[in-house]
């Protein structure tokens, strides 16, 4: 018996299977996955230009971040069980609805950054519930070491107002912030990994007094330091008192929400905290899961386009391990896993750490 005509079909079944997808061949002479997709090369160079400043990782990247979770978590299944509209999640409602959704209390303060980016969709006829993942995805590629998040086009342009009371507050309990985490389809472990976002945020309406005020000591640069610091003893507070939603932080200059302090104590979320300090690789890798699944809430991914390769390759940057800021210990960790001990990090030589707000653009 010849085995070689077999031979020779399973060769040509894997070449059939290895072979590459045609690209699209768009206007100004990019590639792209599907034709659908050519339209964000032209809202890329611009937002790269005119909205983040020539594509810095500066205050617009902060917020058109934070803004993709204001938006995509409205969205509540219990809700919807009780028979009531629970919310369209990442449908762009919050740019949509403005007049109202900015109104509610835990979105304060991104009044400013959706109306900065609705020009923009609207110059390039794409949908709000886009433009925003987009602009967020876009934003987060401009920080040293960030994630490459996944970007997935095609959301409708037609959305209802969001209901009130879903996006979690800083004042939250840990429960009440995993339970609305849950009822919106997140675990524990991946709140925690959405909150790796805080490793580029600044705070500018919990103290309106320090408008700029940085989580961590390195704001511009997507590592482990937030995560470090937020577990360090807090002794000040960078303003002149503490406000709701605000406790002590360990550095002169830096910003610490009362929910990151709990949740990173929590004995439920202790241990996720801990696990992404040692290893920079897997705190992006985890932060584009999460965010992937965060970007699709209220949708089927199956029924969008995958336009991921017009998103810009983060710069690549070697951190190295995080450090304790200049004068701190490891006695001034609260560890708060059990299961595993703290690694054993080096402490940054010179004076105790103080850090400037980050400047406005």
């Amino acid at each position: 018996m010849s085995f070689k005509p077999l031979f020779a079909l399973a060769a040509l079944a894997v070449a059939v299977i290895a072979a590459p997808q045609p690209r699209a061949l768009c206007p100004n002479g990019k590639t792209t996955t599907h034709a659908a997709c050519c339209v964000w090369f032209d809202v890329l160079d611009d937002i790269q230009e005119n909205l983040f400043d020539g594509a810095e990782c500066g205050e617009e990247t902060h917020e058109s971040l934070r803004l993709t979770f204001h938006d995509a978590i409205g969205f509540s299944q219990e809700l919807f069980n009780e028979g009531k509209f629970g919310g369209g999640g990442a449908d762009g409602s919050i740019m949509a609805f403005s007049d109202i959704e900015t109104n509610f209390h835990a979105n304060d303060g991104v009044d400013d950054i959706v109306e900065a980016q609705r020009p923009f969709a609207l110059a390039h006829g794409v949908s709000f519930g886009d433009f925003i993942q987009f602009a967020g995805a876009v934003g987060v590629s401009n920080c040293a070491g960030g994630p490459r998040l996944q970007f997935l086009a095609g959301r409708s342009n037609h959305s209802q107002a969001s209901p009130d009371l879903l996006v979690p507050e800083p004042s939250d309990s840990p429960s009440t912030i995993f339970a609305r985490m849950a009822d919106a389809g997140f675990t524990i472990e991946e709140t925690v990994d959405l909150l790796i976002s805080h490793t580029v945020a600044a705070q500018d309406r919990v103290d309106p007094t320090i408008p700029g005020t940085p989580f961590d000591s390195t704001p511009s640069q997507f590592d482990a330091q937030f995560l470090v610091e937020t577990l360090l003893t807090g002794t000040l507070f960078p303003g002149n008192g503490s406000n709701v939603g605000e406790v002590q932080s360990p550095l002169h200059g830096e910003f610490r929400l009362q929910s990151d302090f709990a949740i990173s104590r929590d004995s439920r979320a202790a241990c996720e905290w801990q696990s992404l300090i040692v290893n920079h690789n897997t705190m992006v890798t985890k932060f584009e899961s999460v965010m992937a699944r965060l970007a699709t809430v209220g949708h089927n991914p199956n029924a969008l386009t995958d336009c991921s390769d017009i998103i810009p390759v983060p710069k690549a940057a070697n951190f190295g391990a995080p450090t304790l800021p200049a004068g701190k210990t490891l006695k001034d960790i609260d560890a708060s896993c059990r299961a595993s001990p703290f690694p054993t990090l080096k402490t940054d030589p010179g004076p105790a750490t103080s850090i400037a707000a980050v400047p406005p653009s």
